[in-house]
């Protein structure tokens, strides 16, 4: 990003998750994001100049239908599906049209409204996005689970054989991610779970998973305003977030050809975004001291540790049992309680992210604020693939 325009944060908002099924229609939700990123920005929704909007499970244009609700100002409106990285993917667009000097305002919002139960394929009449990858899984994985799970629970089992982690490992991750949840007001799930709580609840996967391993299906919406210095000055807005790196990656062919199952859930991914943002930066991962990461199962947060650089790759259970994943400890990681207790939309999980993260750097996060913070990293991972690595930083 060297020679282009700061960009900066300068309003966020975000509904409180529901479980599948409980949750308003995802324009509604979408409409109150909005409303909360410009109430915490003070501006109005006629200072926006383009907007990016992502989803997985909406029909084509719900973003021009969520965000009418906000306001029909004639900008441009583009709808993004990205998987899982959608609401990140709409972020990286949002800040390269700051950046590169196009807009001085731009909005970025996700939304889902999800039903209970596995994933479902809409389109099985046409070839997958997940052929090759199906393949592949197929060979490594031979069990009869929802697409998901028999990804990134292959990925776990595969760190469990190179590494020795254990299912004690992934228990802590799960019970850790509940501790943090139980200070968010917006988590769906708050009840704290100890380790043996984890083991001890139905199995997904013998041996591999029990069922808080695994995030379930919910609905929200979270919405980013982002904008240049000179906009900020004019809109007496005080700048305390910037975006100080991004990258986005896709797939390498080492994903369908290393015979890995990490490799095929996205670590070739994650390791060059984050070495990209690392080298944009002039940081390392040593200076973070919160994380928000893509943790759809306990297993990936395990494998994103080492992907991330948080620790040495096979370091991952040291790094788990010397408590330097959470507070007091190296880094806290999903201060938010993560996909895993806050909950999972699709579309909004990038921007909710974007959301913890800012108030982390604000300093307005209440019982879960990071002390020190300077530097704030952000994971959102979708198979198929692609994965969006932000660093913010404190601009004051």
């Amino acid at each position: 990003m060297s020679g282009e325009r700061d960009v900066f944060v300068i309003g966020v908002g975000m509904i409180p998750f529901t479980k599948a099924g409980q949750s308003q229609p995802y324009d509604d939700m979408a409409k109150e994001a909005i409303a909360c990123a410009l109430a915490d920005a003070g501006i109005s929704y006629d200072a926006v100049e383009q907007a990016f909007a992502g989803y997985v499970y909406a029909a084509s244009c719900a973003g021009q239908r969520a965000i009418y609700k906000a306001g029909m100002t004639g900008i441009p409106i583009v709808n993004v599906n990205n998987n899982c990285s959608s609401g990140s993917s709409a972020l990286y667009l949002a800040r390269q049209a700051i950046e590169h000097g196009i807009c001085e305002c731009v909005l970025a919002v996700g939304f889902e409204e999800m039903n209970a139960g596995p994933l479902p394929s809409i389109f099985a009449d046409r070839v997958s996005p997940f052929e090759g990858f199906d393949r592949v899984c197929d060979a490594l994985v031979d069990v009869e689970l929802p697409l998901a799970l028999r990804y990134f629970g292959g990925a776990g089992l595969a760190h469990m054989q190179k590494y020795g982690t254990t299912l004690a490992d992934f228990a802590s991750v799960r019970a850790k991610a509940s501790r943090h949840a139980s200070h968010n007001p917006m988590s769906v799930f708050r009840t704290v779970m100890t380790e043996a709580d984890v083991l001890n609840a139905a199995v997904m996967w013998s041996g591999v998973m029990t069922r808080p391993m695994a995030c379930p299906p919910t609905c929200g919406a979270a919405a980013t305003l982002l904008a240049s210095s000179e906009f900020a000055a004019k809109h007496g807005i005080v700048k305390t977030v910037r975006i100080a790196a991004q990258a986005m990656t896709t797939d390498r062919p080492v994903a369908l050809t290393s015979g890995d199952m990490i490799e095929l859930v996205g670590r070739d991914m994650a390791v060059r975004a984050s070495q990209a943002v690392y080298e944009q930066a002039g940081v390392g991962p040593e200076d973070i001291r919160v994380v928000e990461l893509h943790d759809c199962f306990a297993h990936n947060e395990v494998i994103s540790y080492e992907s991330l650089g948080l620790c040495p790759e096979g370091g991952a259970q040291k790094f788990i049992a010397d408590g330097d994943n959470t507070y007091g400890g190296q880094v806290v990681v999903n201060p938010s309680g993560g996909l895993l207790s806050k909950g999972h939309p699709l579309g909004a999980t990038g921007l909710a992210q974007c959301y913890e993260l800012t108030h982390q750097l604000r300093g307005s996060a209440g019982a879960r604020q990071v002390e020190g913070v300077r530097h704030a990293l952000q994971h959102n991972l979708g198979l198929g693939g692609a994965c969006v690595v932000t660093l913010y930083e404190k601009a004051l």
